[in-house]
């Protein structure tokens, strides 16, 4: 089955897809004054920060936060780009492969 270790990096995943989902809901709450909004970015907050603290336990935290924060920020921007009609310029493209490149290196040298 599953090593403690194989846990780690599959609630290590849904934790940034929960900072995703959080760092998205905050633009919804308009300054937590959104109720079903604020409910939903505190909620999805603390899974992520729950989950990011359990991975911790197995992985380097380094590793754990720095492939936490990577996740989240790399999906909050491309969540920005098709939401918000934020700036996808080839360059801002660039730097989000950038991105995804040293997830995936820390990941493989973990």
């Amino acid at each position: 089955m599953f090593t403690p270790n194989t846990w780690s990096w599959i609630f290590l995943f849904i934790a940034g897809i929960l900072e995703i989902c959080w760092a998205i809901g905050l633009k919804y709450t308009n300054g937590f004054t959104k109720l079903i909004p604020s409910i939903f970015t505190i909620l999805t907050l603390t899974g992520s920060m729950y989950l990011l603290a359990k991975t911790s336990q197995f992985l380097p935290i380094g590793t754990a936060y720095g492939v936490w924060v990577g996740i989240g920020a790399l999906g909050a921007a491309t969540l920005g780009i098709f939401l918000f009609n934020e700036s996808a310029s080839p360059i801002r493209i660039f730097f989000l492969f950038l991105l995804l490149i040293s997830i995936i290196g820390l990941k493989l040298t973990a």
